[in-house]
């Protein structure tokens, strides 16, 4: 359940900015399968990926898991 809405949060934050996995991807250099991964909740993000994931989306760390319990 925690990997499924952390998933759904990610996916959430990239459409509000405008971004395709594609994108995202070239912003973060990760892999467009660990983006889908994670966005689908069938894979966690280690702590870099994380930091990537915040940078590429303009954010915090701490707003990737706003509003998840």
């Amino acid at each position: 359940k925690h990997l499924a809405d952390f998933g759904k949060r990610i996916a959430f934050l990239r459409q509000e900015r405008g971004l395709t996995q594609d994108q995202l991807a070239a912003k973060t250099g990760l892999a467009v399968d660990t983006i889908g991964a994670i966005e689908q909740g069938r894979r966690w993000a280690r702590l870099t990926t994380l930091h990537r994931l915040a940078k590429g989306l303009g954010i915090s760390t701490d707003e990737l898991f706003k509003g998840l319990s």
